[in-house]
């Protein structure tokens, strides 16, 4: 069974940095795209950050030059860099794969940014 598991939320002041992480287990197939979205209280999912197997990238333009996606394909894992933080940062943030034909959701990870 394939499961996503982020890890490196937490509470940070603004202009502060975090590191995600979200780790693909029991995968079969080769792991393609995988994103990264958010979700601010009262506001829609948003995609925050896309990375391709073969390393190219996309981002929200609100997280341009902040955020930095990557992703260790030896260790089926993905990762967000998130620097210069503020509080607008603030939500849950879900990773997603895409494993095969299939798409699979990790459970997020909290991540709150204090003016």
């Amino acid at each position: 069974q394939v499961q996503l598991v982020e890890s490196g939320g937490g509470l940070v002041q603004a202009g502060g940095s975090l590191r995600l992480s979200c780790a693909v287990s029991g995968s079969r197939f080769s792991i393609n795209d995988m994103d990264w979205y958010r979700q601010a209280p009262g506001k829609q999912r948003e995609l925050v950050a896309t990375i391709k197997r073969g390393g190219s990238t996309n981002y929200a333009d609100s997280v341009k030059g902040r955020f930095t996606i990557s992703r260790d394909n030896a260790k089926n894992t993905v990762y967000l860099q998130m620097n210069s933080l503020k509080p607008e940062d603030t939500g849950i943030y879900t990773c997603n794969a895409f494993v095969g034909p299939y798409l699979y959701w990790g459970q997020g990870t909290q991540v709150t940014v204090s003016s």
